[in-house]
């Protein structure tokens, strides 16, 4: 009986044990889960603005609209009825209905001249330009997520930015607090050290409502009001080389915003080739039945009806679907010189913020780093006095905003290029995967 007690009390041990390390393994998951849902990737970004975006949700409506617009397009026209009664409920003999004569009669409109065929065609080639439409507002808000992604980027390390400098701050102001204690500089050092580290409080508060606001402008591409993420995970400091001019000029042509004018002049040939088939007449078909209550007879009756075109042959709609045809060459040819007027500037842009990114690594960075620490070094022995090392100190954290300025410049740049290019999705270059291949090296 006590090697049974002891047996099951074993049992009961393992399986609390078991149980426990279950339940700790489950938690580790939930907060595994719950901290990578509160950091987002450039690719989920993208991901949820495709399909949560307002805006791009109308335009794939418009698609359906368009659809919606040729199945109506290709219907054929209703037939009517007709009942006419004649003689009845006057006066004297043609008092009540024994003198009446009850006509009841079919009429069916036939479309001549291709109408029906050019009417289709017209709203098919409507559903394309809406394709083209999509595919460039879909660029747009990629644009738009990807620009609004590397701004919340920058912010975030100038966060980080900011914190350093209290930090330092900090050191700084416990520097000071020993000479002055040592009798070395005047209290009012003190005061100045304090005023700076202030200052530096004052400007990370300012940068992180930046933040927040910058989180709430990408979570609005995707139609939230309110961020489900706490950062953004992204390799800002990916720098690679500018592409040759020529070779991006070459893909211009191929964007949705170029490409869809062919579209658009084949619908207004369309438009054109429907509204000259207007110009043939369409005829009514009658057909019916009479009724002749006096002498109860029967009758066939049966008529076509023909709009006799003297005064309205559609001139002035001919005329006007002429004109817009004779538009479109010179439509796309200023929406050419506009998208590649946009096109250098950004090119230019995205040569000197690459420049000055690398400048600012290689060069200036360095030499500002090297001059703060020996300032800072050597205040401690007396050797550069207090507005020296504040000078070395402001001189470098500018330096590191404007590489964090520069690397935005030419991230937004790019991105802003390759919409203009027809290039690939932004979210491969600037991908989680790459920054941590960053870290490691």
């Amino acid at each position: 009986m006590k090697r049974f007690i002891v047996f099951w009390s074993l049992i009961s041990l393992f399986g609390m044990l078991f149980f426990s390390v279950a339940s700790a393994n489950q938690d580790i998951e939930l907060q595994t889960e719950t901290k990578s849902s509160l950091q987002l990737t450039i690719k989920e970004a993208a991901a949820k603005a495709l399909l949560h975006n307002p805006t791009l949700s109308a335009f794939s409506l418009d698609k359906r609209v368009k659809e919606a617009q040729t199945l109506q397009a290709g219907l054929r026209p209703n037939p009517h009825l007709e009942i006419e009664v004649d003689d009845a409920a006057g006066s004297g003999e043609f008092t009540g209905f024994d003198h009446s004569e009850i006509t009841v009669q079919l009429g069916q409109l036939i479309e001549l001249g291709g109408k029906r065929a050019a009417r289709v065609n017209a709203s098919r080639i409507s559903e394309k330009l809406a394709d083209w439409n999509y595919n460039g507002k879909r660029l747009d808000v990629l644009t738009e997520v990807n620009k609004t992604f590397i701004e919340v980027l920058k912010a975030q390390h100038k966060v980080s930015l900011s914190e350093d400098l209290i930090k330092l701050g900090n050191q700084f102001y416990g520097a000071v607090s020993e000479r002055v204690s040592a009798g070395k500089v005047a209290p009012i050092q003190k005061i100045k050290a304090g005023v700076v580290l202030s200052t530096f409080k004052l400007e990370t508060k300012k940068i992180k409502m930046m933040l927040e606001q910058y989180r709430r402008k990408l979570s609005s591409t995707w139609g939230s009001t309110e961020p489900d993420f706490l950062s953004v995970v992204g390799n800002l400091f990916e720098v690679s080389p500018v592409p040759p001019i020529e070779i991006l000029n070459q893909k211009i042509p191929e964007t949705p915003y170029l490409k869809r004018w062919k579209t658009v002049e084949d619908k207004r040939k369309a438009i054109l080739e429907l509204e000259q088939s207007k110009r043939t007449p369409d005829i009514i078909l009658k057909g019916g039945y009479r009724r002749l209550e006096q002498t109860s007879d029967d009758a066939i009756t049966f008529g076509i009806s023909v709009p006799l075109k003297f005064f309205n042959r559609n001139q002035g709609a001919i005329s006007e679907a002429q004109n817009n045809l004779a538009k479109t060459k010179e439509e796309r040819r200023a929406a050419e010189i506009i998208l590649k007027k946009n096109f250098l500037e950004a090119h230019q842009s995205l040569v000197f913020a690459h420049s000055q990114a690398s400048i600012l690594h290689s060069e200036t960075i360095p030499a500002a780093q090297k001059s703060f620490d020996g300032i800072n070094e050597g205040y401690r022995f007396g050797k550069f006095g207090f507005l020296d090392v504040l000078d070395s100190q402001r001189t470098l954290f500018q330096t590191k905003n404007q590489y964090l300025d520069a690397l935005a410049d030419y991230h937004i740049a790019l991105i802003e290029v390759n919409r203009m290019t027809n290039g690939l999705i932004y979210a491969d270059i600037i991908s989680e995967k790459s920054a941590t291949e960053k870290k490691s090296k």
